[in-house]
């Protein structure tokens, strides 16, 4: 586990191109998550330099850098974010719906591709999740989830951003001031005391829902909405409100991933894989879990910047060690083709991981 683990960007494809290219964002070209500027797909990565070792490689989730991918001779992306329910995949062969929910059928479709893969040839797959992005819609399976419980709260919940640049104060992204009711909360229809702001979006994800499926989601949502609706809260209790139903959405849809990790771990060791496998968990960018009164990732404070990073290679890497060296998700392709004995090129910025 390492525990001074950062990412160079955060911002979803910004990150994603510093992971692939090991370079930082002014080197790789990829600023933004615009749409005009997709990722420069010529340039060197690792899945391509593992690809030309005779690697086989595949990507399946989520991608976001606006371009095709490359270095995969399987890939399974999701357009754009992508959504939760019945989610769309783009293939070489099209775009599909599939159904179901996103991080159950991310986690089948990469456990395909390594079923029906050679097994005389070693793999790279990059198993990439939605969640836990914005709009947290939890699978029917986690929506009520912490159900009854309080979260505990951040201490700097109620922040005014005191003594520092007033820019603080005008950003987008405050619990109390821009939630969406119904994209964000899961609250719909009139809502008197909300702002034009806080009711300018949809939820994306009921109009894409089977029968059953919204069904569960309504039964699960349903009666609290009623009991918000009928004494609204206010003040301190409403941003209180808004904490709750937003970190619980948040965790029901980490657990989703948790459950997928389980599949994909349990995997490897049914096939006896485990002992010649690296596993890395992590993250495209950290995320404000209501520090600051936030919600999001767009300031440059630690908790945005900060991203979870796990490494597993039984017998190789000492299990439990907790590393305290400032390491950067620029770090990971250098590390991963020192591993795999493959050179580093020197336009990579980051250094491996392995000493």
């Amino acid at each position: 586990v390492f525990v001074n683990s950062f990412c160079a960007n955060a911002i979803c494809g910004p990150s994603r191109a510093t992971v692939l290219t090991g370079c930082l964002s002014h080197v790789n070209g990829f600023y933004a998550n615009t749409h005009g500027q997709p990722f420069d797909a010529a340039q060197p990565t690792f899945p391509k330099l593992l690809q030309a070792a005779g690697y086989q490689t595949a990507l399946v989730g989520k991608w976001h850098l606006g371009s095709k991918p490359t270095g995969f001779e399987h890939w399974e992306i999701l357009p754009g974010q992508g959504n939760y329910y019945n989610p769309d995949y783009v293939t070489a062969d099209g775009r599909e719906r599939r159904e179901g929910y996103v991080t159950t059928i991310t986690t089948d479709r990469a456990l395909a591709w390594r079923e029906g893969r050679d097994p005389t040839q070693p793999f790279l797959l990059m198993c990439h999740f939605k969640a836990p992005h914005r709009t947290w819609a939890p699978s029917a399976e986690h929506l009520r989830l912490y159900a009854g419980e309080d979260i505990r709260e951040p201490e700097t919940l109620f922040d005014a951003w005191e003594n520092r640049s007033t820019t603080l104060a005008a950003n987008a992204m405050s619990i109390a001031r821009h939630l969406v009711y119904d994209y964000d909360l899961k609250v719909p229809g009139e809502i008197p005391f909300a702002t034009p702001y806080e009711t300018r979006l949809a939820n994306p994800e009921v109009g894409r829902m089977t029968p059953t499926q919204r069904q569960a989601w309504e039964a699960a949502y349903g009666p609290e909405n009623e009991a918000f609706l009928a004494d609204p809260p206010t003040g301190q209790e409403l941003i209180r409100w808004k904490y709750q139903r937003y970190v619980k959405d948040y965790l029901r849809c980490v657990a989703a991933v948790d459950d997928a990790v389980g599949r994909i771990l349990d995997y490897l060791d049914e096939k006896s894989l485990r002992e010649d496998t690296i596993v890395v968990y992590s993250s495209d960018q950290g995320f404000y879990l209501g520090e600051h009164g936030w919600y999001d990732k767009r300031w440059m404070f630690e908790e945005s910047l900060r991203t979870p990073l796990l490494v597993s290679w039984p017998g190789r890497v000492k299990a439990g060690i907790r590393p305290r060296a400032l390491v950067q998700n620029v770090d990971y392709a250098p590390t991963l083709l020192e591993a795999a004995g493959v050179a580093v090129p020197d336009r990579m910025q980051g250094r491996s991981l392995l000493p």
